[in-house]
């Protein structure tokens, strides 16, 4: 059997990868959507299940007023003392001198859930781990947030021993254990005792395309005590831009129960315009960061190496004692919006799905316009991620605005400064029309204006439907389900990519999405009825 990567397509950013008994989970970020964290498992490393996300209330997780690309950064999954323990960092500030982020723990006896109330562990700094010592000892280990503007902003990885008897940190026992190199931005650690030793993985030079993991080790646990990984770095793209996989990096290391050695890791594939040169820019990766594993063997000096080499493989040989499953990849789906909840594979912003953005059951998902799709709060919107760089997604929308400022529709959406979509709205002279816009950067623009398409009286529903094909995407729409029309605005998906976000501002960390929604910023809670939702994949 072939692990084929990426593993998780798609928005499936630095993964925590652990195997408990003979099955293996990853938890991924989320930054600003909600739930937050998302979980997969599975049995032979191949086929990956999607769970219920743990933080799925505003107990676990308050997001309002979050930046973009804030949230949940780098969760920590472990299992230890017969339950699995979760660190999650909720960061509110994405862009200046501070990043004001709180770590908090939850934990629970089942993947499933519940999970218990958080606990505030600290702010120290972003992607905290926690490290289960086999003497019984634990320890959080994590990035150093440094403001002051005469140091660098990533101050090496600290280690606190954490207290068990009343779940709390003993700040006095801080210590730097390591520095990283001269690439900087040290982040991302994971600590495990491997032989006697203890060995740190860390992620360095950002998560862009120098991007790199350094493994360092050392006998104990004191200060500045990790020496770094000759021959390195562990894992990294930065020299072979031409490969299929780039930006590997920030992950996780686990073993299967034969003693065979995995390491799970962010990464991503850039696609290029035509006229550009694949080197310069490097690309634009619509789907995200996703998620690779790779194989990983240990050297005569006892450091670990990923087979194939540091640039990794984009097929990789399966456990040996894998169990085999035969799920399917494909990530085609179908909502009715039959069930008493909303399917997991939907997500929202910041806030969980409320009776103040609308309703579902019975065939109907109906969403209260609200805020704009520019705002961050209170907007009715619901998403899933791309998966694929060739898709069809697909809605049957009822709207009766009367006014311009009433819209619903079909969206594509990185951000609330990138996204587009094709929608219902009232135009003065024409009545209920279809309209296409996109917003770059906040540069908004109607596309069809004058020539908007006229709804007919007799139409009660309207059909719209997004094409995706690699850096290009279209919408058509149909007054009958059956025949379609295409309309003659053809978008560039490069804008819905971190590396397009990247050229303006900091907050460049998710990835591109596909939904429905329902806006009405004259306040008058104008209300849109979806009775369905399509995502197909393409091969």
């Amino acid at each position: 059997m072939k692990i084929k990567n990426p593993v998780l397509p798609g928005f499936n950013a630095d993964p925590s990868f652990i195997r408990v008994g003979d099955t293996y989970y990853i938890a991924n970020s989320t930054f600003e959507w909600f739930p937050g964290v998302r979980l997969h498992e599975s049995k032979d490393l191949i086929h990956w299940t999607l769970l219920p996300s743990p933080l799925s209330t505003t107990k676990l997780l308050n997001m309002v007023g979050n930046p973009s690309s804030g949230g949940i950064w780098a969760p920590d999954l472990s299992y230890a003392d017969g339950k699995f323990w979760l660190i999650y960092t909720d960061v509110k500030v994405t862009e200046g001198p501070f990043k004001d982020a709180t770590n908090y723990l939850t934990t629970s006896t089942d993947i499933h859930g519940p999970w218990t109330d958080p606990i505030v562990v600290n702010g120290v700094g972003f992607d905290a781990s926690l490290f289960h010592d086999d003497d019984g000892r634990k320890y959080l280990v994590q990035q150093t947030w440094d403001h002051r503007e005469y140091h660098h902003e990533f101050n090496g990885i600290t280690l606190t021993e954490f207290d068990t008897s009343d779940m709390h940190l003993k700040p006095e026992t801080a210590r730097t254990i390591y520095d990283g190199t001269d690439v900087k931005l040290v982040e991302g650690p994971h600590l495990y005792k491997i032989n006697g030793q203890y060995y740190l993985f860390t992620a360095q030079g950002g998560t862009v395309w120098t991007h790199e993991e350094v493994v360092s080790r050392s006998k104990s646990l004191e200060a500045h005590s990790f020496e770094t990984e000759p021959n390195g770095p562990f894992i990294t793209n930065f020299d072979t831009p031409d490969f299929y996989i780039q930006k590997q990096g920030h992950g996780a290391l686990a073993s299967t129960p034969s003693g065979e050695w995995y390491y799970a890791s962010l990464m991503s594939r850039p696609l290029n315009h035509p006229t550009e040169s694949s080197h310069d820019p490097m690309g634009w990766c619509t789907l995200g960061r996703e998620t690779s594993i790779q194989k990983v063997y240990w050297d005569d000096q006892g450091w670990p190496r990923i087979v194939g080499g540091h640039g990794g493989q984009i097929e990789v040989e399966a456990p040996k004692d894998a169990i085999q499953t035969t799920s399917s990849l494909d990530h085609s789906r179908h909502d009715e919006f039959d069930e008493k909840s909303l399917n997991i594979d939907w997500n929202t912003l910041r806030v969980p799905f409320s009776h103040k953005m609308g309703s579902f059951g019975d065939g109907k998902l109906k969403l209260i316009g609200q805020r704009s799709l520019a705002s961050t709060f209170d907007v009715s919107m619901l998403a899933q991620r791309w998966q694929s760089f060739n898709f069809d997604a697909e809605t049957k929308v009822q709207f009766n605005p009367f006014n311009y400022q009433q819209m619903a529709g079909l969206v594509n959406f990185y951000n609330e400064k990138h996204w587009s979509w094709i929608y219902i709205t009232h135009d003065e002279n024409k009545g209920k029309v279809i309209e296409i816009a996109q917003n770059d950067n906040n540069n908004y623009t109607s596309y069809l204006k004058d020539n908007s398409i006229k709804i007919p009286d007799t139409v009660n529903y309207i059909w719209f439907r997004t094409k995706i094909r690699k850096l290009e995407y279209s919408y058509e729409y149909s007054f009958d389900g059956i025949t379609w029309f295409s309309t003659p605005v053809i978008l560039d998906a490069a804008i819905l990519s971190d590396d397009y976000v990247l050229q303006t501002y900091g907050g460049f960390f998710t990835g591109a999405f596909v939904g429905v929604a329902a806006v009405d910023y004259s306040g008058y809670k104008q209300t849109a009825t979806f009775d369905s939702f399509d995502y197909k994949e393409l091969k």
